[in-house]
């Protein structure tokens, strides 16, 4: 039985409608946030936009513009903005009970139940979950704790263009140094090897590369650091750049950790809950992590709810061995169960699977006529454009431009990457083909007009 509204009913529109941006309600409120919300506002300095309302795979601002949204709030929003067979369990669960710290409620326990049953291989029917913060960098934590509790080991070990989060044990796994920046020190032994280049790549970082720059680190006994705990690896390479890794290295990875005795932490923040086509990027590799985290997705409606998901033989904690006052966040509860359940009624892994195909089809044709694209990649609606210079040299400069001209004209689309020289695509699996065709025009007249 299908559950809720078709995916063509949620949105506002099939096409943007948009005047003049940022219009003078949105600079109101732009210069108001200024005048008070923190330095660390990032946001709005590269897409001058204020919100007033968003419905499906759109979003409308202080003044009325209406823009289709391939952002999805950073892959939060999986099945849209406020799709209504979420939002409705959502609102009649605060009307009984919000905040239920980890005291069982049917909407907990029933959110485990469908996460056991979506798990990736091995962890389906084998698994338990801990909520903690709510957030992705406190599941990473978490992980953490996970792995360093079940070794008695406390070195972390993770990859070149990594992200994981920003708070102290998280940042730890974060590569990228712009975040870590006046806040040494972190986690003692945390190591980064490189993370293979993209698939289809002919030069550079090999799977055998990189697979051994982690064996090293592991069994070399001038290796430098203490054996890692665990493993921390994104399946597909989210802030460095869509790097989607050649078949073979997360297998590679398994194997090191089962030889070692260490955790296998596979981080599906982002590319979680049908992001890629599948339930879990992990999937299409045919490995079973040890532990998975998530977040993003995970609240169904944007509400914010982190966890860890593993093997029920790590399970070891006492009671009290991972907290967090937030941990029992019901409303995201049976947002997360309705987001799943609507997201198998409309088949919307495979319908994420034929629209990448598609949107990556396309750049990949106005790739043979503009030499600045350097690369296409992805897996299911998460999309990377790589784009660089006469001189081959990365060109972020060029991927604002596109971005600044595909929100004047009511596309918003955001970056990514190590040098901000990819354009990242990550819209609601919700996307109609009709979007999907309409926003990728718009992308495509962006980047031939910022080229030319």
């Amino acid at each position: 039985m299908t559950v809720g509204p078709a995916i063509d009913d949620l949105h506002f529109s099939q096409e943007p409608d948009v005047d003049e941006v940022p219009g003078p309600k949105s600079n109101e409120l732009l210069e108001r946030q200024r005048n008070v919300d923190s330095n660390a506002v990032a946001y709005p300095r590269r897409v001058p936009i204020a919100l007033d309302e968003a419905k499906g795979a759109t979003i409308r601002d202080a003044d009325g513009n209406t823009f289709l949204d391939f952002f999805a709030g950073i892959g939060v929003l999986n099945v849209g903005h406020s799709n209504p067979y979420v939002l409705d369990a959502v609102k009649s669960q605060l009307d009984d009970v919000a905040h239920t710290i980890d005291f069982p409620t049917e909407a907990r326990i029933d959110l485990i139940d469908k996460l056991r049953e979506i798990a990736p291989g091995g962890l389906q029917g084998s698994s338990n979950v801990v909520f903690g913060g709510p957030s992705g960098s406190d599941a990473i934590e978490g992980s953490i704790k996970l792995a360093k509790h079940n070794t008695g080991r406390q070195g972390v070990l993770a990859f070149e263009g990594a992200y994981h989060g920003t708070t102290a044990g998280a940042l730890s796994l974060t590569a990228g140094k712009k975040y870590k920046k006046g806040y040494s020190p972190l986690l003692a032994d945390a190591v980064h090897v490189p993370y293979p280049d993209p698939e289809g790549t002919e030069d550079g970082i090999s799977v055998e590369r990189a697979l051994d720059a982690v064996q090293r680190k592991f069994e070399d006994p001038y290796g430098g650091h203490e054996s890692p705990a665990g493993i921390w690896a994104e399946p597909i390479q989210g802030e460095g750049g869509i790097n989607v890794p050649p078949q073979g290295f997360l297998q590679g990875l398994r194997d090191i950790a089962d030889d070692n005795d260490a955790l296998l932490v596979i981080d599906e923040i982002q590319t979680g809950f049908g992001r890629t086509g599948e339930w879990f990027a992990s999937d299409h590799y045919d490995v079973t992590p040890d532990a998975i985290t998530m977040a993003k997705a995970l609240g169904g409606s944007g509400l914010p709810i982190g966890g860890v998901l593993y093997h029920e033989k790590f399970d070891t904690w006492g009671p009290g061995g991972h907290v967090g006052t937030f941990r029992g966040n019901a409303p995201a509860m049976i947002g997360g169960i309705r987001a799943i359940d609507y997201i198998e009624s409309h088949d919307l892994l495979s319908h994420a699977t034929e629209l990448g195909e598609y949107i990556r089809g396309r750049f990949a044709e106005l790739a043979e006529t503009t030499p600045e694209i350097a690369d296409v990649r992805g897996k299911g609606l998460f999309v990377g454009v790589e784009f660089v210079d006469e001189d081959g040299a990365p060109a972020d400069d060029l991927v604002e431009a596109i971005q600044t001209r595909c929100y004047e004209n009511g596309v918003l689309v955001w970056s990514a990457g190590r040098h901000g020289n990819v354009l990242r695509l990550i819209p609601p699996l919700v996307l109609t083909e009709q979007q999907a065709e309409v926003g990728t025009n718009i992308i495509c007249d962006a980047i031939d007009s910022s080229t030319n």
